[in-house]
């Protein structure tokens, strides 16, 4: 038997009369956190969702489960409703439902059972995209929520700003006078923006701002691993495109904890090998600081 599936088992919980299903990933010292011996005893979990519509069954994200639990970190993988192998339906306006934060109740109602059913003292949340949104939006509801692992995220909500983006990139891809036309409009943006100063767009997500805040303020530790995009400066956006991590980081409360990694040369799903290895070296480093694990060593002294 292929010793990976010996580390790993099958989890079912009930939400709202659903049946939702994801992975265990067992950590090194795994009998332990099931005797309930290491229970309270700071062991802190890592639960991955969903990236966009596809299953919980990603390589990336097995790859980093299998990779924290070995760490000592219980690793948890889980379909939201109607993805993958969970019961349910998916919304018919997903965008619009996730950026309202809609899954945020669900998420948290998996987080408290996570927490019981393995004796965990918390949960970090980990969300590429759409589900780095869902992941704030969940931490800033559930007392079992301890930190949080922001991939890629974005902070706005007009679906006819994505749309109107996803033409223009695409007619500035097959003609020259598109790539004029694209940087013309990125330059008038940024004069506006310029002349607005910090004040936010008239797209951005309020409500997922007022999370971050929240959580700014309560001292809840945030990581933000951020891709390289189209044209950008590095961690900067585009040129005329709003920054929103610097404007988070500018208004934030001086009890944050927040840690931004830009990875230059991979892309926004991180997949690629280099993208993979970066986002678990730079979380398992935050989390070997922020929530330092239990070792075997350390366990076996308090038996």
């Amino acid at each position: 038997m292929n010793p990976a599936i010996e580390t790993r088992e099958v989890v079912n919980v009930n939400v709202d009369g659903n049946c939702l299903r994801g992975t265990y990933h067992k950590p090194l010292d795994g009998t332990l956190d099931l005797s309930g011996s290491l229970r309270g005893q700071n062991r802190v979990g890592v639960l991955f969702l969903n990236p966009g519509f596809l299953p919980r069954a990603s390589p990336s994200a097995v790859y980093w489960a299998d990779s924290f639990a070995k760490g000592g970190y219980p690793a948890f993988r889980f379909d939201l409703p109607g993805l993958g192998d969970s019961e349910g339906q998916v919304p018919e306006k997903m965008l619009e439902f996730v950026s309202g934060g809609g899954y945020a109740s669900i998420l948290s109602a998996i987080v408290r059972e996570v927490t019981e059913q393995f004796g965990l003292s918390g949960v970090v949340i980990m969300g590429l995209c759409a589900g780095a949104v869902t992941a704030l939006f969940t931490a800033a509801v559930s007392k079992d929520c301890v930190g949080v692992v922001m991939m890629d995220p974005y902070f706005f909500v007009s679906q006819e700003r994505m749309k109107i983006r996803k033409e223009l990139s695409r007619w500035a891809t097959w003609t020259r006078l598109g790539a004029i036309a694209s940087e013309i409009y990125h330059r008038l943006r940024h004069m506006h923006l310029v002349f607005r100063g910090n004040k936010l767009p008239s797209n951005a997500n309020l409500p997922l701002l007022r999370c971050w805040h929240q959580l700014a303020a309560a001292g809840t530790p945030i990581l933000v691993l951020k891709a390289p995009s189209m044209r950008a400066r590095g961690v900067k956006p585009r040129v005329g495109e709003f920054d929103y991590l610097q404007y988070l980081q500018t208004t934030s409360d001086r009890n944050s904890r927040t840690c931004i990694h830009f990875i230059e040369g991979t892309d926004h799903s991180f997949a690629d090998a280099l993208g993979s290895a970066a986002v678990r070296q730079h979380t398992e480093e935050w989390l070997n600081v922020c929530f330092p694990c239990l070792r075997s060593s350390e366990a076996a002294a308090l038996n």
